[in-house]
């Protein structure tokens, strides 16, 4: 495994991360979502990924489950808060009140001391950002969350969160966590650009653009028992399995395939080929998976593959 610094912290995080989003608690039973961890761990994975709304909690805990047996220093895990976790008022937002309650749920839901990164899941337009950020700098100085992030912001929401933070001396957020893969580029334009002055990393979910990149889908063909052909979980790939989207995939295929690697691999390899990326999120179903994602980290892109996958996407 390789790993890169967190923005610009010391914190070190492997170039490919695991998540439990639509899998962990959900369409994955426990013990393979155990044995899965375990791989990605044993592979060098040192970078975890939950939130509180996964599955109400359940991603969680069945994430924090399986790590319990390694030294709690020699890995990073996270959570989120932003998403309704009741029907209360109060119940969802980024006001002091929800994140304190989040936060404090989620640490015993994983039995843990402290999370390493805490995520505003979203930007919550009504609440005052100084409000969020001096209740998660209050956690950091208790020693419960040891970094702050953000999820899908703008450029502007995290230029806004900056200049709070530096306003009243408050923790600065220090990783973003955005889509981004081969289909899905807005944070090249902006977001990109702003973290990278002030120091901020991302690290990107969907970089397979929902099992897209992996290669399964043919036109007019669902494998079954995959994401899309599961109604639970198949909201955000049915819009991509369009005719555009799989003829540009077989052409990125068949890139792959000259290079000697798969597409999983093309495709990984191409979002670490940017600098402020610190590490790649990925969801895995079986062991396998990881292990076959993990060899992204080996792939070198040549320029003129550049310039072949940048002339297929456009």
């Amino acid at each position: 495994m390789k790993y890169r610094n967190l923005g610009r912290t010391g914190l070190k995080v492997s170039e490919i991360s695991l998540g439990s989003w639509l899998t962990y608690g959900k369409s994955v039973e426990d013990n393979v979502a155990e044995k899965t961890i375990h791989k990605a761990y044993e592979l060098g994975i040192n970078f975890f990924d939950s939130a509180n709304v996964y599955e109400q909690g359940q991603g969680e805990r069945v994430m924090a489950q399986a790590l319990k047996e390694y030294p709690r220093e020699s890995y990073v895990i996270t959570t989120k808060a932003f998403w309704p976790m009741g029907e209360g008022p109060n119940d969802r937002g980024l006001s002091r009140k929800h994140v304190i309650e989040q936060v404090h749920a989620s640490l015993n839901r994983m039995n843990l001391d402290y999370v390493d990164i805490f995520y505003c899941h979203r930007y919550d337009p009504e609440t005052p950002v100084f409000e969020t950020l001096r209740v998660i700098d209050d956690l950091i100085r208790q020693g419960k969350i040891l970094y702050a992030g953000v999820s899908e912001w703008t450029a502007a929401q995290i230029e806004e969160a900056v200049g709070v933070a530096d306003k009243y001396l408050l923790d600065r957020i220090v990783v973003n966590q955005p889509i981004y893969n081969m289909f899905n580029r807005y944070i090249e334009k902006e977001v990109i650009p702003v973290s990278e002055k002030y120091g901020i990393g991302q690290v990107v979910f969907s970089p397979l653009a929902q099992g897209v990149l992996t290669g399964k889908y043919k036109l007019g063909q669902v494998p079954d028992k995959s994401r899309a052909a599961n109604d639970s979980i198949n909201t955000h790939i049915k819009g991509m399995l369009n005719e555009d989207v799989l003829l540009k995939v077989e052409k990125l295929e068949s890139v792959a395939k000259e290079m000697d690697i798969t597409l999983p691999e093309l495709a990984l390899a191409w979002i670490l080929r940017q600098p402020n990326v610190a590490s790649a999120l990925i969801g895995a179903s079986k062991p396998s998976q990881v292990e076959e994602n993990v060899k992204a980290i080996d792939v070198v892109l040549s320029d003129e593959i550049k310039e072949k996958i940048n002339s297929i996407l456009a």
